[in-house]
């Protein structure tokens, strides 16, 4: 591995590990020591959709016009450190949410000026991005790990002594490393044409894919599916911890251990089933994880929750991932960028808004004295997957040729 290559697998291990380090918990840390309402929680993920609608803005606006990729990545991330160590000593909710919808304004362009530094380094994106990108995935595991494993903060006992607030420290001391290393990332000087750029990263010319029925269906079942996701960042950890399932955290990476391993998938599925076939698979696995959650439990029972984690790889890959390639098939050369931007905008911004607002009440309908009625609040995103899953089956009939997949998350 070139010197190179290895500086930006280690931009980008540190940029997830900073989001794994207490997004995962982040459910259970806002039910525990904030006792927040499903509502609350709710508006708490939904800074993420916020921050997906300002990032093409902020990174059009500013990053592709006026100042340096690295730069402004780095600063973010220590301004980021700073708003986490304020999450970290937040004493209730009324203090910590405009903190996370700051925190997540912050947080949200660096992930379009991570790939930015890479893209300008490489020949091939194709073949060298993918593997740098991996890396990525690897940090939020040894953060989902260091948290179960090395520091035992999502315990039973610890979460009741509120040692998860301590996932904040972890990540702001990440962040400030990171803000620190950016500044020696490769100069990555503005491009001309920021206005066109701005068009692309809101999806502004890909509108007219909206006409073709078929990218209609699809587009319209990606923002759908966006509430059963929402329920598993939401709900999933603090699930696992209710439920008695020991170190949560750590076996929630089996998710993200399978999403990394089921990309590899992809291509051979493409070939052997086409688009339509992967995604109707994608949108079936997450009725099938939520059915598991719903049935499963923490002692004779615990390989249908985990079997239920480990689908994350189906559930994401198959469909998000698919959907990306899918897009990018569809759109022809011309609208590539922009219909990319439609999409991530149109499932990160509105998709995820709508999912979270859904999320929180459902959990709220299903509180009792002592956590949850967990077995309906799983039947619902099951159930609402099954319904969108049946009205792509019969709507979409899209025959477009297949090609292999060039991007992950």
């Amino acid at each position: 591995m070139s010197r190179m290559r290895a500086r930006l697998c280690l931009m980008m291990f540190l940029q997830f590990f900073v989001w794994g380090a207490w997004f995962v918990t982040l459910g259970t840390f806002l039910a525990t020591n904030l006792r927040a309402s499903g509502e609350q929680t709710g508006l708490v993920f939904a800074t993420q959709s916020w921050g997906a609608i300002v990032a093409p803005l902020f990174v059009g606006l500013v990053a592709d016009r006026f100042v340096n990729a690295e730069r402004i990545f780095a600063l973010l991330h220590l301004a980021g450190a700073v708003l986490l160590w304020r999450m970290y000593a937040a004493p209730e909710f009324a203090s910590f949410y405009p903190l996370a919808l700051a925190y997540m304004i912050v947080y949200m362009p660096t992930l379009a000026l991570a790939n930015a530094v890479c893209f300008r380094q490489m020949r091939d994106t194709t073949t060298e991005f993918p593997p740098v990108r991996m890396w990525g995935t690897v940090g939020w595991i040894v953060a989902g790990l260091a948290i179960s494993y090395a520091f035992a903060w999502d315990d039973r006992a610890n979460i009741a002594a509120g040692a998860l607030r301590n996932t904040f420290l972890l990540a702001a001391v990440a962040s400030a490393v990171l803000g620190l290393y950016g500044f020696s990332l490769p100069a990555t000087p503005p491009v001309r044409g920021g206005e066109s750029q701005v068009r692309a990263l809101l999806g502004v010319e890909a509108l007219g894919l909206l006409k073709e029925r078929n990218f209609a269906v699809f587009f319209c079942s990606a923002v759908l599916i966006c509430v059963p996701l929402a329920f598993y960042y939401q709900n999933a950890n603090l699930f696992l911890a209710e439920a008695g399932v020991a170190n949560p955290t750590g076996k929630m990476t089996i998710g993200q251990i399978s999403e990394a391993g089921f990309i590899l998938l992809l291509p051979w599925f493409f070939h052997r089933f086409g688009f339509r076939r992967t995604l109707l698979l994608g949108m079936l696995a997450w009725a099938l994880r939520y059915a598991l959650f719903a049935f499963g439990n923490a002692s004779e029972l615990l390989w249908m929750l985990l079997v239920g984690i480990a689908l994350h790889g189906v559930c994401y890959d198959f469909f998000f991932v698919a959907g990306q390639v899918y897009t990018d098939a569809r759109a022809g050369p011309r609208f590539k960028a922009s219909a990319q931007g439609l999409v991530t905008l149109a499932t990160y911004g509105l998709g995820m808004l709508i999912g979270f607002w859904i999320a929180g009440m459902i959990t709220d309908r299903y509180t009792l004295a002592a956590g949850h009625d967990w077995r309906e609040v799983w039947l619902f995103p099951s159930g609402f997957a099954l319904v969108v899953s049946g009205a792509f089956l019969l709507l979409f009939r899209d025959t477009v040729a297949t090609v292999a997949p060039e991007a992950e998350q």
